[in-house]
């Protein structure tokens, strides 16, 4: 009878027991979210301030505007500098055609507040006119800006290039003129031009340390020289190799101007024979080196193989190669006697022949060597192995399809990653696909 009731004591408590965890349970989640009940809506407007803060800088524009509205913390917050310091306005067509129907003074609110805020802004636009065109609008209301960093992105084409090149170089000139501290530039497809550059130039010579420019068909050499001329302190610079020049070369190795840390040249061609690429001479090239002995120099081609004529018939003080389209064996074995400075190393496509001997010329001769790419390509496994003892240990990067290496009498392929993990001194395999 005793034992009968201590049973159902123990079965009327445990459910309290259940229900009391249950409630410490809430308990602890409601002190983390600032309510009772784990159910109950939150109150966002008493999140922490840097919380907010950093919730409105993962935003777009337009999305960042919204969340302003769900209380008055939260709009303050919109508001603060900080905030503002660096912006990407993200300008797709949707989000263009929202501006204009929903907030169509949203964006000269932003900038009639913070345009002294902004340092660090970027432009990322779609292929869409209307998308360019919204860029430019807002370009052209920064009259009182301190931009330090401005970057036009597309991110597909035409963009910009469909907005008339006078709309573009007013919009710009406002940039140009009013900021009068830009430090670091980056265009890609844009109809930039000679013109643009030199007011850049007189507004800005001091303060430009870096100037990315890719496609922009309307700068001419003499365009680029008036940079290189006037900013003394640039470091980085990115260009087309039709406004390569020897001129330029030696405009960056004059006493005045500070060592050179990053030089990238895009040599492209999109018709195969139309295009004919002229020399640089090695004097000019050893100029620079000579003032700037510890600069990276990154040349991209995408040229077709008839078209690499003017390359690498001299000594080149090139330091990482990328080659995005075929590239013959002979251009390869030019590489490997006139390329000493070679850090890094990749060839997309080759023919059907194997670059044995190509590969292991670069070896002997490119003792800076640290990083090597081979994509549709064929080297015996021997060969290989050769050109990796040669390199040995320095070789930090080795991306090599599996369908590169061709077995032979002396290595297969079992074998060959026991062999290239030895010289490596570390486990090495075959990449599925290529890593670069």
């Amino acid at each position: 009878m005793k034992r009968a009731r201590q049973k159902a004591v123990i079965e009327n408590e445990a459910p309290q027991t259940s229900q009391k965890s249950k409630k410490q349970k809430t308990c602890l989640y409601g002190s983390v979210f600032g309510g009772s009940d784990l159910h109950a809506s939150m109150d966002w407007g008493s999140l922490p301030h840097h919380l907010i803060l950093r919730i409105f800088q993962f935003l777009p524009l337009v999305d960042r505007a919204r969340a302003s509205s769900v209380c008055r913390r939260w709009n303050e917050i919109f508001h603060i500098p900080d905030l503002w310091r660096r912006f990407e306005f993200e300008l797709s067509q949707p989000a263009t055609s929202y501006l204009k129907s929903t907030h169509p003074d949203l964006i000269q609110q932003i900038i009639k507040r913070h345009a002294d805020h902004l340092q660090y802004v970027s432009f990322k636009v779609d292929s869409s006119t209307e998308s360019a065109e919204a860029a430019c609008n807002i370009l052209s209301q920064l009259v009182n800006c301190s931009i330090k960093t401005l970057g036009l992105i597309s991110t597909a084409k035409p963009s910009f290039m469909n907005v008339s090149k006078a709309h573009f170089a007013s919009a710009l000139t406002v940039v140009f003129v009013n900021s009068k501290s830009l430090s670091s530039i980056k265009m890609d497809d844009t109809p930039l031009d000679d013109p643009s550059l030199k007011v850049l130039v007189a507004n800005n010579s001091d303060t430009l340390k870096l100037l990315k420019m890719s496609s922009c068909p309307h700068v001419s050499p003499a365009g680029i020289l008036c940079v290189a001329d006037q900013c003394h302190g640039l470091k980085e610079l990115a260009l087309n190799y039709y406004i390569l020049s020897d001129e330029l070369l030696l405009a960056l190795s004059s006493e005045k101007h500070v060592d050179l840390e990053h030089l990238r040249i895009d040599v492209v061609s999109e018709n195969p024979g139309q295009v004919e690429f002229h020399t640089i001479k090695k004097q000019s090239w050893d100029a620079l080196v000579k003032h700037s002995p510890k600069v990276n120099i990154v040349m991209y081609f995408f040229l077709y193989e008839e078209e690499f004529d003017a390359f690498f018939r001299e000594e080149t003080p090139v330091t990482h190669l990328y080659f995005g389209r075929a590239v013959s064996k002979a251009m390869l074995g030019r590489i490997g006697m006139n390329c000493p400075r070679l850090i890094e190393l990749v060839v997309c496509a080759n023919g059907l022949q194997p670059l044995d001997d190509e590969l292991i010329r670069i070896a002997e001769r490119c003792k800076n060597l640290t990083a090597m790419g081979l994509g549709e390509c064929e080297v015996t496994c021997r060969g290989f192995i050769e050109f990796v003892k040669m390199c040995g240990g320095r070789l930090t990067q080795l991306s090599i399809m599996e369908e590169v290496l061709i077995p032979d009498n002396d290595y297969s392929l079992d074998r060959l990653h026991l062999e290239v993990s030895k010289h490596l001194g570390r486990m090495w395999f075959p990449d599925m696909m290529p890593t670069w």
